[in-house]
């Protein structure tokens, strides 16, 4: 992974389990124990006490119960806000909405819970929480919604996801001054070296003060793809954050940026002015002082002069710092990366197990295969796991039964698992299909990626292939 896929620093966690309907473990396992009791400091005379077996959800002490029970069972989570409690199901249940963020996560990013407690009266007639229910469990308090029909009311959307096409008034875009890249051999490379050179752009348009003209259109590589062929009209906001992206630099998107230009020229007899840059060998130190509203990179070379990095490389790399920081992973692939963490109460462990094509490449990683071998996994799993936790294994492997004999010790999880949270009636599907003109999207490999990536990097404890399970090299033999 490039550093911007390396998991960003922001938000959250959790370190105690409430048991929440997940398989149910074993009577000798650590995770059939009773869920713990925690008893709110709030206090009542003892003749109240019978006034209190019928829970009155609005009554503060309840929010004081819900929250100290929290604080000691979701560490790895920061809650930032609750909402008031409303009934359940039951006199002795309340439903309780918050938003939290995630305490490995570098973005502040909020995301939501809600969730059901039932209550008993502790010492002193005191409000304890006696259980809670699963991920989601408390629908009494989630935001209101109607379930979309596709021809007469629009998908229900992310309230905090406003990655909209910024527009330009006219007398603004003469104003501006534009760094535009022209489509060069980049599109459709991986997306470690779309990223290299994208921000390779950006950082040059970053250091000479102008704003950078982008392209949201994206080829995924046939790395990704499941026809395994190069595939084109993939929106970047499909994969990246485009609302933090352009809070954090100066972009305005190419259809944009180019109906504004030829209405400017067609009103004005004074064209817009331009530079054409043939050659990446002229250097953003050249055009620093260059007066022109666009200066216009093209990149018409041979393959790698094509390549829009090579801007940055040479004498070049001392002025130019690519801005990692404005990249961070789309707030929908996120949003599932919550649910999956959420519905494992956010406390799990993780292996990955990387096999695919390098396990099949006996000369450059001789050993890898046989070391991800089931029966390999589970041995050095028992060294470091414990059993019966609740173990996420991401990985490349496409055979879903592959890890069946870690099921006898542990409480396995795979992505295919929680295909609901990206299939035709999830939010995601919804979310994408309206980005994307009414057209479905594909749930694709590189979503896959980053999905496995970044629930991996919020277990408590991580297996990795080539740091625990084999002594072969991560980029093959004498390379480590």
């Amino acid at each position: 992974m490039s550093p911007a896929l390396a998991p960003n620093p922001v938000t959250k966690t959790n370190d105690s389990v409430v048991r929440t309907g997940l398989a149910p473990a074993p009577a000798t396992s650590p995770a059939s124990a009773p869920t713990p009791i925690v008893e709110t400091e709030a206090k009542t005379p003892k003749s109240d006490c019978e006034e209190l077996k019928r829970v009155n959800c609005s009554d503060p002490r309840v929010l004081l119960a819900i929250k100290k029970f929290n604080s000691k069972t979701f560490k790895s989570i920061v809650i930032l806000e609750y909402q008031t409690p409303v009934n359940g199901s039951k006199p002795d249940e309340c439903d309780v909405a918050w938003r939290f963020r995630n305490k490995k996560e570098r973005s502040w990013r909020k995301y939501r819970d809600f969730r059901r407690f039932e209550f008993g009266i502790g010492v002193n007639c005191t409000y304890r929480v006696i259980h809670t229910g699963r991920w989601h469990s408390g629908i009494n308090a989630r935001r209101p919604w109607i379930r979309p029909n596709p021809k007469f009311t629009r998908p229900i959307r992310d309230e905090e996801i406003n990655d909209t096409i910024p527009t330009l008034l006219e007398t603004n875009f003469r104003k501006g001054k534009y760094l535009y890249y022209a489509r060069g051999g980049d599109y459709c490379k991986g997306m470690n070296h779309y990223l290299w050179s994208f921000l390779c752009g950006l950082g040059e348009a970053m250091y000479l003060n102008r704003t950078f003209v982008m392209d949201l259109n994206m080829c995924l590589s046939a790395t990704h793809s499941s026809s395994h062929k190069d595939e084109e009209g993939k929106d970047f906001r499909f994969y990246f954050d485009f609302e933090h992206l352009k809070e954090t630099a100066s972009v305005v998107e190419e259809i944009e940026f180019l109906r504004d230009w030829k209405k400017w020229d067609k009103g004005h007899k004074r064209k817009v002015p331009l530079k054409k840059i043939k050659s990446y060998k002229t250097t953003p130190m050249q055009l620093k002082k260059d007066k022109s509203t666009i200066v216009w990179r093209q990149f018409d070379g041979p393959e790698p002069d094509n390549y829009w990095y090579r801007v940055c490389e040479g004498q070049a790399a001392k002025y130019i710092h690519r801005p990692w920081h404005t990249i961070w992973k789309s707030k929908r692939l996120m949003n599932i990366v919550t649910e999956i963490s959420g519905l494992m109460d956010w406390d799990f462990d993780a292996i990955h197990v990387i096999r695919g094509e390098k396990a099949q490449n006996k000369q450059l990683w001789p050993n890898l295969d046989s070391d991800t071998s089931p029966n390999a996994i589970l041995t050095k799993l028992q060294q470091m796991v414990q059993p019966w936790r609740n173990l996420y294994v991401a990985t490349n492997e496409p055979f879903y039964n592959y890890f069946d004999n870690l099921r006898s010790h542990y409480k396995v999880h795979l992505l295919d698992d929680y295909k609901e949270l990206w299939n035709v009636a999830s939010e995601w599907y919804n979310e994408t299909t309206l980005l994307n003109g009414g057209k479905p999207v594909e749930f694709d490999g590189y979503m896959r990626a980053v999905v496995d990536t970044e629930v991996l990097y919020r277990a408590k404890t991580r297996v990795e292939t080539f740091y625990n399970l084999t002594k072969d090299c991560k980029d093959g033999i004498n390379t480590c």
